[in-house]
């Protein structure tokens, strides 16, 4: 490679000093940038334009020209020799934590409470460079699909799924809350469009404090009408899934090799029901079935492990979920009202995503309310769409940072989440 001078800029992420030079590592916003700095063959300037007569810190912004130099040993094959360098911002004290090494030597508490900080590190900053290329992934996808992308309210009247778990507050005076999902508005958006999609935040006032829970996080939510049944909808977000991955090799090839992401093949995702997959799971690995409404966490890995060695995919959709543990527009199977056309998808071990059909006649949906003890009054606005008239439809919600926190193998979904929101943090 010829020399050829360059101009770029970022921050200073290290600085090692050798004999007679430095190695200063430059971080943009796109990767970490090796440089050989030579005191006598670079000019520095502090930001009013006089020479800089101090040393350079870590983590200050700089601009820089420099001469691009063949280097093998480097990872980008090059490196940078500076022959000029502004400083435009200085620290005004040192790092609270170590954020220029492969791993950030601290708890997980630590690095969250420095979350602004140790976003900086390389490691943690490709965990969300990796969560966007599966977002526009995502998009791109359903958008080929004529899925049409809406924005729902956050405020709302009601919550979509009832129950304690919502946030109340006030709103000039009325009683509203958090949206725990945008459900009533992509149904109703069926009715519009046809096929619609949202990724936004959703909040849940739940007191998990675990591993894999959140209580706001990022939906990617899909909803289509006129389905024949909703195996359709988990055909469409096998598909999405697919080619979002398929993306991530083009877009992400830097950072998936960074964290050594096991890419997963997603062939035809097998099903197995819900019942089904209770007495396999009771069956082979000799543990007593506790919970007869729904799968435990224990039962989720070990399920996804038995899968995995009968059909080799990380991913299994549960259908046919009890009535009992599903919502009340879910639709029920015709042949066994007890259990609904719905399911989960499971991946490495943990339920990513909640879908299944939906009750689409006034008549079904009104009778189900009411076995249930609901007051029609209180979703006026909402079985509006059931009295004009609905098509068949379907759709599910999937959790971007437990599907993240699985593809990169992370051991708890704070660590694929910008600034978590959980029982205990609320800041930064």
């Amino acid at each position: 490679m010829n020399e050829k001078i360059i101009k770029t800029h970022g921050s200073i992420h290290r600085i090692r000093k050798m004999s007679g030079f430095s190695f200063l590592i430059l971080r943009t916003a796109h990767r970490l940038i090796q440089c050989v700095l030579e005191p006598e063959k670079c000019e520095i300037f502090s930001p009013d334009g006089r020479p800089w007569k101090e040393a350079l810190k870590e983590e200050m912004c700089i601009r820089m020209e420099a001469l691009e130099v063949a280097e093998p040993r480097s990872r980008t094959g090059w490196e940078l020799h500076p022959v000029r360098i502004r400083i435009l911002s200085v620290p005004a004290e040192a790092m609270p934590v170590v954020i220029h090494g492969k791993e950030i030597p601290a708890s997980l508490e630590t690095i969250l409470d420095n979350r602004p900080l140790t976003l900086r590190n390389e490691r943690e900053r490709a965990v969300f460079r990796i969560q966007d290329a599966l977002v526009r992934g995502f998009t791109e996808f359903l958008q080929q699909q004529d899925f049409v992308q809406v924005h729902t309210p956050k405020l709302v009247s009601q919550g979509a799924e009832g129950g304690a778990n919502i946030f109340r507050l006030d709103y000039f005076g009325k009683e509203a809350y958090l949206a725990q999902s945008p459900q009533f508005y992509k149904q109703m958006m069926v009715g519009v469009y046809e096929r619609v999609f949202e990724i936004g935040p959703v909040f849940r006032a739940e007191k998990h404090d675990t591993a894999r829970h959140l209580n706001e996080y990022t939906s990617v939510d899909l909803e289509m009408g006129y389905i024949e049944g909703f195996e359709e909808l988990c055909r469409m977000e096998e598909a999405m899934i697919r080619h979002a991955l398929e993306g991530l090799k083009a877009i992400c090839k830097e950072e998936l090799d960074l964290l050594q992401v096991r890419i997963p093949r997603v062939e035809a995702i097998p099903f197995i029901r819900f019942h089904e997959a209770k007495e396999q799971v009771a069956k082979r690995y000799h543990r007593p079935i506790r919970e007869k409404d729904d799968l435990d966490p224990e039962e989720e890995k070990l399920l996804c492990r038995l899968i995995g060695e009968e059909t080799g995919s990380e991913f299994v959709f549960v259908t046919h979920y009890p009535t009992a543990k599903r919502p009340f527009y879910a639709m029920e199977d015709e042949k066994e009202p007890q259990v609904t056309k719905s399911f989960d998808l499971l991946f490495r071990g943990l339920e990513v995503t909640t879908g299944g059909q939906r009750i689409h006649t006034y008549a079904d949906q009104l009778a189900k309310m009411k076995a249930r003890g609901m007051d029609p009054a209180h979703f006026e606005s909402y079985l509006m769409i059931h009295k004009a008239g609905m098509p068949p439809h379907g759709g599910l919600g999937m959790g971007l940072e437990r599907f993240t926190a699985r593809l990169l193998e992370l051991d708890n979904v704070r660590r694929a989440c910008l600034f978590p929101r959980d029982i205990h943090r609320l800041i930064p």
